[in-house]
């Protein structure tokens, strides 16, 4: 099969409005993949797929919150019988703070966003794939879930989640022709990083480039899995982390969660 056989007739990006997702939703349109770009807002949907269009392939947009408890009969009427080979989940909510200081909204729609809708989306999307004995599943993943942080707690144990969701259906759907990848991002240079981490600080965390983070994900793809550390320097310092004990890791990246975030103005 060649690679738009395997993963199509359509790719499915979740949280597709900036940053990960806009660079997904082009990376697979440059690979002939027409793209359904999933989240809430509207009007930067349609500028993505004004993008992936001028590519020269299709783009749906279907504007929903994917922490809604509706998401799946959304998702589907959106989809309109459209076909998915490829899924990626890169929706994503996270507050930073301590956390007594984030409302419990906050806490809980991190939750749902990242734990909820992933379980939610997988199960109505992998079905079809699995009866077709071909397709694709990435579930964006995070450094942070390695080991607990200060400041972004809940995000962090949410990502811990998403890894070992992915690296289970990996398990059990890999044998029935679907690839899963957990993609392990570092800090990466998106508008949500930007909006949250002052400038003078940014360079503690050494944000990567989204493409290049795609690109290392589609390369894993099916090959290279469960899981996968995008950036040479972030799977140096995973490897590292691993071999401290759980107390010193967790102590020394809160060390750089607080530099970057503690009193950021």
């Amino acid at each position: 099969m060649s690679w738009t056989e395997r993963y199509g007739p359509w790719a499915l990006v979740a949280g597709a409005s900036e940053g990960l997702g806009r660079a997904w939703s082009l990376e697979l349109a440059r690979r002939g993949l027409p793209v359904v770009l999933v989240a809430r807002r509207e009007g930067a949907l349609q500028e993505v797929a004004a993008e992936v269009r001028a590519l020269g392939v299709e783009a749906h947009v279907v504007a929903l919150d994917l922490g809604a408890d509706d998401v799946v009969a959304r998702l589907r009427e959106g989809l309109d019988s459209r076909e998915v080979g490829m899924l990626v989940y890169n929706a994503c909510f996270s507050r930073v703070g301590a956390f007594l200081d984030l409302s419990e909204e906050e806490r809980l729609t991190t939750v749902d966003v990242n734990v909820r809708g992933p379980v939610r989306v997988v199960g109505a999307l992998a079905p079809a794939m699995v009866a077709r004995g071909r397709g694709g599943i990435v579930i964006m993943s995070s450094m942070s879930g390695f080991q607990g942080s200060a400041f972004v707690g809940t995000y962090a144990a949410t990502k811990a989640f998403d890894t070992v969701f992915a690296e289970v259906l990996w398990e059990e759907l890999g044998p029935r022709g679907v690839d899963v990848l957990a993609c392990v991002a570092g800090a990466t240079s998106t508008p949500a990083f930007e909006r949250v981490t002052p400038a003078a600080r940014r360079a503690l965390a050494r944000p990567g480039a989204p493409e290049q983070v795609v690109t290392e994900a589609l390369a894993a793809l099916g090959t290279r899995g469960p899981t996968w550390v995008c950036g040479r320097t972030n799977r140096w310092a995973s490897r590292l982390l691993a071999l401290l004990p759980r107390r010193r890791a967790v102590r020394l990246i809160s060390q750089t969660t607080r530099r970057m975030y503690e009193d950021a103005p």
